[in-house]
């Protein structure tokens, strides 16, 4: 059998944030299984974990398509291997995976994650966009992943309602909407869109705020930030840039252990 767990991540309580799974394997296995894993626990995002001499090899799958980047379900792999006593308390989380090394390591109630820096840059403002999202942006940008989209209000980010088949049709992973936040708590708010990767609204996007940080760090003129993610579970994301890298921190509470059979 092989151990299965699943985690709210971005949260600090049951039923709230992003959830995953996490499989811990013994041993590598075929692609094709392990997306037809990820498509039967239809979670936004499952990881399959198997452990190496530096680390662990760390891949991630939507219910549709293998991810480049994904921070709850890092996020919430580094979670179980705490829990489960896979790694000492203070032991540093190390991940191989197809952005490069990740790391994770304890901050009190916190855990922080060691990612790249995804910056977007401005782009002609597609022809779609305003259709698909029902109202005009204030600015656009793109990264290797995702469009950008600033709005003109955090009402605004909150009551878009997206033409979900645009967006499959015309975005390559997904869409971020933002904008600064009325909540003093908050730096920014922001919600995510990927329909084409199998996720109509995520919940909490840890790689998302790879984006959101340097983006928000110029708008504001500092580098310590906290995002709301706006969604219906909603979650807390803590981003501090430091050059090519974000430093990620979240909360994450275990809801279910169990095996695959």
């Amino acid at each position: 059998m092989i151990a299965l767990f699943q985690v709210d991540a971005f949260t600090d309580r049951p039923f709230a944030g992003n959830p995953a799974a996490v499989c811990l394997l013994a041993a590598p296995q075929p692609e094709q299984w392990m997306q037809e894993v990820a498509a039967e626990m239809n979670l936004p995002e499952t990881a399959f974990l198997i452990e190496g001499d530096d680390g662990y090899g760390l891949r991630w799958f939507s219910p549709a398509v293998e991810v480049e980047l994904c921070g709850h379900a890092t996020l919430a792999s580094a979670h179980v291997l705490w829990e489960e006593g896979r790694l000492a308390p203070g032991a540093e989380a190390r991940f191989h995976t197809r952005s490069g090394l990740l790391t994770a390591k304890r901050a009190g109630q916190w855990i922080e994650m060691d990612f790249p820096a995804e910056p977007e840059r401005p782009v002609v403002r597609p022809e779609w966009i305003e259709p698909a999202l029902g109202v005009p942006p204030l600015y656009v940008g793109k990264n290797r992943m995702d469009y950008l989209v600033e709005l003109p209000s955090e009402e605004a980010v909150r009551r878009v309602r997206p033409n979900m088949a645009l967006l499959r049709q015309k975005a390559p992973r997904g869409v971020i909407v933002t904008s600064g936040s009325s909540d003093g708590r908050f730096d920014f708010v922001s919600r995510f869109f990927a329909p084409a990767a199998g996720i109509d609204e995520d919940p909490v996007t840890g790689s998302a705020h790879c984006c959101l940080g340097p983006y928000w760090q110029k708008r504001l003129g500092k580098s310590d930030l906290t995002g709301y993610q706006a969604s219906r579970r909603g979650g807390i994301v803590k981003v501090r840039v430091e050059g090519d890298r974000t430093r990620l921190q979240g909360q994450a509470v275990m809801v279910v252990r169990g095996a695959l059979v």
